[in-house]
């Protein structure tokens, strides 16, 4: 069993910056890989951001590349979503999850675990 917290989401002007957090309870983190989704008002959660196991590998949605910067730290049992550039569409609640299983992940399907999410607002 593994506990998801998120934390850091907030509102922010377009073109700012927020680090998003979520702290794993449990001593088997560094068994999952972890993802970020989010869910605009309105609309389905969909996928974000991937991190490896190891966190030597890292995969994005078209949308957050070269914006977004996901990061795990197996020592503090936590994964992180640096997000600059922000703009108003990035408006959502944001949710990580872990993985037991393999391949890229990019589906809520391939998720165990779920935090209860961030909201993040971005104003124009």
């Amino acid at each position: 069993q593994v506990q998801l917290v998120e934390s850091g989401g907030g509102l922010v002007q377009a073109g700012g910056s927020l680090r998003l957090s979520c702290a794993a309870s449990g001593r088997t983190f560094s068994s999952y890989a972890m993802g970020w989704f989010r869910r605009a008002p309105g609309k389905e959660r969909i996928f974000v951001a991937r991190i490896s196991r190891s966190g030597s590998n890292t995969y994005y949605t078209d949308s957050v590349k070269g914006r977004f910067t996901i990061s795990r730290d197996n020592i503090k049992n936590t994964v992180y979503l640096q997000m600059n550039s922000l703009k108003p569409e990035d408006t959502a609640v944001y949710y990580c999850a872990a993985s037991s299983g393999a391949g890229v992940q990019i589906t809520t399907g391939n998720y165990d675990y779920w935090g209860q999410g961030t909201q993040v607002t971005v104003s124009s």
